[in-house]
């Protein structure tokens, strides 16, 4: 028992230096480092486009609503229909 706690202890002790890479542990000039900052680059900006073209499609949602609306709206009532009316008594 005692043997796997060490075992463990020296495991959790040396990992940091084992698992570095280059691009982690590596110099800032690298060609690894310059291709990971450019990969993530490109996915931020696929990122943003699909966010702005969700912008895009509720707004144009919206000025297409508002152009119904008013579309709906310029039909005017010639006559309203008024109860008074059939029963012969005047309008007021």
């Amino acid at each position: 028992m005692k043997t796997r706690i060490a075992a463990l202890a020296l495991l959790l002790l040396t990992t940091q230096t084992l698992a570095a890479c280059p691009v982690c542990w590596g110099s800032p000039d690298d060609p690894m480092v310059k291709g990971v900052n450019s990969g993530i680059w490109v996915l931020l900006g696929l990122v943003g486009f699909v966010q702005i073209g969700f912008v895009a499609m509720f707004w144009s949602f919206w000025r297409n609503g508002r152009e119904h609306r008013r579309f709906r709206e310029s039909f005017r009532v010639i006559h309203q229909f008024d109860p008074r009316l059939e029963k012969g008594e005047p309008h007021a």
